[in-house]
């Protein structure tokens, strides 16, 4: 089941510039960038409570975010939640009739296993489901 809301994706084309609005302007907590070279991108994470805002820039010109951003413009990219076990939640959701874009729960940033809604299930918005590292 959902425990929380984990992290809101935001799609950004300049990580750096990006990173310098939401630390030294906006004032949140920077918790460093990290690349997840099998989704072809940067991620620079920002703590705020107990949820994140993840600042994600494509790394080539066939990364998602990149073509995200050249179909709609930089914004909100995902909602993702906590989930104690991501493989039963694919499950779960595949059985309840969700279009999922994953088969299996693949590796995402900070040690994390992951599973994506496709947002034309969840009324628009893509929306991840993230199981933290135990």
């Amino acid at each position: 089941m959902i425990e929380r809301l984990n992290h809101i994706g935001i799609a950004v084309e300049d990580l750096e510039e990006a990173i310098r609005l939401y630390r030294d302007v906006i004032g949140l907590s920077f918790q460093g960038i990290e690349e997840v070279p099998s989704e072809r991108v940067r991620v620079a994470m920002f703590q705020v409570g107990d949820t994140r805002i993840e600042l994600l820039q494509g790394t080539g010109d066939d990364s998602p975010i990149t073509k995200f951003i050249a179909k709609r413009g930089m914004g909100v990219h995902h909602l993702a939640f906590c989930v104690d076990d991501a493989g039963a939640e694919l499950e779960r959701l595949s059985s309840s009739g969700l279009r999922l874009l994953d088969e299996s729960p693949r590796k995402g940033a900070h040690g994390t296993r992951v599973v994506f809604v496709h947002p034309k299930s969840t009324m628009g918005v893509l929306t991840e489901l993230v199981e933290e590292p135990k």
